[in-house]
């Protein structure tokens, strides 16, 4: 299974919409197809900023996946909305840094007709999770759960 198939299999991501289509090498594309669910107008088609930051975050997070081979939680992200979303999004992200311990990531997204409409700047976990920890637990607690 490649890192974009782990990716693609996220329910929230999937939930979005959000796909994966590039992940390797420390570099990541993907893409959201823009619905109604995701205006944050309820009069127009406007993107709310939460779905292009999911974005942003699951593609720099398959990025760095892509280099590490191991679970990348998100520490942080700033995000800089420069246009309004009114159509598809799609986002590049590179890894500009592995330190060890941390990764950071640069995210570009553009909509259909290539106008930048936000810009993200990630960091992510990339070492020292050590034993037990939810991203690898090998009993999924939703089981059984009523």
């Amino acid at each position: 299974m490649t890192v974009a198939d782990i990716f693609n299999e996220i329910p929230f991501a999937k939930h979005l919409g959000i796909e994966i289509t590039e992940a390797a090498d420390g570099h990541a594309e993907g893409r959201l197809e823009l619905e109604a669910e995701h205006s944050s107008n309820p009069a127009r088609m406007i993107g709310h900023g939460g779905v292009t930051y999911s974005l942003a975050d699951t593609v720099g997070g398959a990025a760095v996946v892509s280099l590490t081979e191991d679970v990348a939680p998100t520490i942080d992200m700033r995000m800089d909305y420069l246009a309004p979303v009114t159509q598809d999004i799609h986002a590049v992200a590179d890894v500009v840094r592995d330190g060890g311990n941390m990764a950071v990531v640069e995210v570009e997204v553009y909509d259909t007709d290539e106008t930048h409409v936000a810009t993200a700047h990630g960091v992510y976990k990339t070492s020292g999770q050590g034993g037990e920890n939810p991203w690898r637990a090998e009993d999924d607690p939703r089981e059984g759960a009523d």
